[in-house]
């Protein structure tokens, strides 16, 4: 039987130029990209405000996992 790949956009103009995807599940894996405090015009969120940006980054990689059917709950191995 083989998985199949379940992808969350990240909606960003350079998705389609650079294969740029928000989050990808595998099976019972989910990965997730790098996260920018950005928006879908690329301006910075939170410009000179480290809290700002993380929050809104989290709630960014909170979405995506909810897109593919998981949460931060689940969340095994954060890098920064």
């Amino acid at each position: 039987m083989s998985k199949k790949r379940k992808r969350v956009s990240a909606e960003t103009p350079w998705e389609d130029v650079m294969g740029y995807c928000r989050a990808v599940r595998y099976g019972d894996m989910i990965s997730v990209s790098g996260t920018a405090a950005s928006d879908r015009n690329g301006k910075i969120i939170g410009k000179g405000d480290a809290y700002a940006q993380m929050v809104y980054a989290i709630k960014k990689i909170e979405a995506a996992l909810r897109g593919l059917g998981g949460s931060l709950d689940d969340v095994v191995r954060t890098r920064i």
